[in-house]
């Protein structure tokens, strides 16, 4: 499925649509908070207390002239919307504006008076009709009135059964009221509808928490019945071309949730090499932190972390280049100075160790472990000054 609400034969115009408006959280107002497109995969329960307004800009201070404003393109309110005369259109654009500009209160206004226009002209259209309860309703969701949410998306539903939206937002009013046993029958709808839907799956897990806690172990039997959405919905959903902004939001969803997973596996595997180390298994941690590195190349402790296996393995070279690695990411990092030390000293490179001991105790003169191995890789410097000393005597 799509982020957007299908559009009914005849409408166009590439305006952002409150059928393609975020049912999510807001209070109601006549100005305008922040809103945007709607993409039920996204949807999240509503929250009661935010409150939407529009700033005006101050006038010009006294004696300067005022800047004329750019002419503003009020183009989209005359796009045609399905089977919607000219001046309801209007009515019905004018309200998708508004509410992607997040002023959902008069977005509301805008919708109703569509609805009422409707009723006194006649028209006949359920599928325009279906669209225009089911933007209200996201208006009240937007505005923490789940009630009217509620009433509206049940009409929209009567008018256009196993419409997908609607029973997005009904599902969602439902949980904000604790109503958790509708509000389950709902999300279980919708993805019989589509399965692609994240919002649904997230909530349908959250919910079956609650309704154990709630219900007990029999929880299933207190279900009210969830009705079977015939093939044919679900192949004619199917089917529905996407828009656009529909396949952008599916691939930022997917790259939202491959960056999830990555972050998953990351965590799990810093975790055990953090255990094996503690454990001394020294070179299964190296593993660990090796494939850490191939999701995270710019994690500077992974390279602190490497290192210590190294050490322990006595790999001094490769330990180096770690510590090196870390440096460059982090150039004031004293866990990289000192354990590059100490492979330093494994090379038996103690001016190269001293020097970097020294960086340590200068980033934070309180590590003891720095100044003992300071004075341990002084007095290997000084004897292996005074070996090659007494080499060369001997070779004259």
């Amino acid at each position: 499925m799509g982020n957007a609400q299908e559009k009914p034969p005849g409408s166009g115009g590439g305006v952002a649509r409150p059928d393609q408006a975020t049912a999510g959280s807001g209070t109601r107002s006549r100005g305008g908070g922040g809103g945007g497109g709607e993409k039920p995969q996204n949807d999240r329960a509503p929250e009661k207390g935010a409150v939407n307004g529009t700033q005006r800009e101050n006038s010009p201070a006294g004696g300067q002239e005022e800047q004329s404003s750019p002419a503003v393109d009020t183009s989209y309110l005359d796009a045609p919307a399905g089977a919607l005369p000219p001046h309801l259109a209007r009515l019905k654009n004018e309200g998708n504006h508004l509410f992607k500009h997040g002023q959902f209160g008069d977005a509301l206004e805008k919708y109703s008076q569509a609805i009422d226009g409707c009723a006194e002209a006649g028209i006949d259209s359920p599928e325009d009709l279906c669209i225009l309860y089911s933007n209200r309703a996201a208006c009240y969701l937007k505005d923490g009135n789940s009630t009217d949410c509620i009433q509206d998306c049940t009409k929209a539903l009567e008018l256009q059964p196993y419409s997908l939206k609607p029973l997005l937002r009904r599902a969602m009013a439902y949980e904000s009221l604790e109503r958790y046993r509708k509000a389950y029958v709902d999300y279980k709808t919708v993805l019989q509808i589509d399965t692609g839907v994240q919002a649904a799956h997230d909530s349908v897990h959250r919910i079956t928490r609650m309704l154990i806690e709630q219900d007990g172990p029999e929880w299933r039997e207190k279900l009210p019945d969830i009705p079977v959405v015939p093939l044919s919905v679900q192949q004619q959903h199917r089917e529905k071309p996407i828009s656009i902004e529909q396949a952008q939001a599916r691939a930022a969803r997917a790259a939202q949730e491959e960056a999830r997973r990555k972050e998953a596996r990351f965590t799990l595997l810093k975790q055990e090499g953090n255990g094996l180390v503690k454990k001394g298994n020294f070179q299964e941690a190296l593993e660990k932190y090796s494939e850490c590195l191939t999701l995270k190349p710019d994690e500077c402790a992974l390279y602190t972390n490497r290192a210590i296996c190294l050490l322990k393995l006595n790999r001094f070279e490769e330990a180096k280049q770690d510590c090196n690695s870390a440096l460059q990411l982090e150039p004031a990092n004293k866990k990289a100075f000192y354990r590059r030390a100490l492979a330093f000293k494994g090379l038996q490179d103690y001016l190269s160790a001293s020097s970097d001991l020294q960086e340590v105790l200068q980033l934070d003169p309180n590590v003891r472990e720095a100044e003992q191995e300071l004075e341990e890789v002084t007095g290997l410097l000084r004897k292996s000054l005074m070996d090659s000393a007494n080499r060369g005597v001997c070779q004259e």
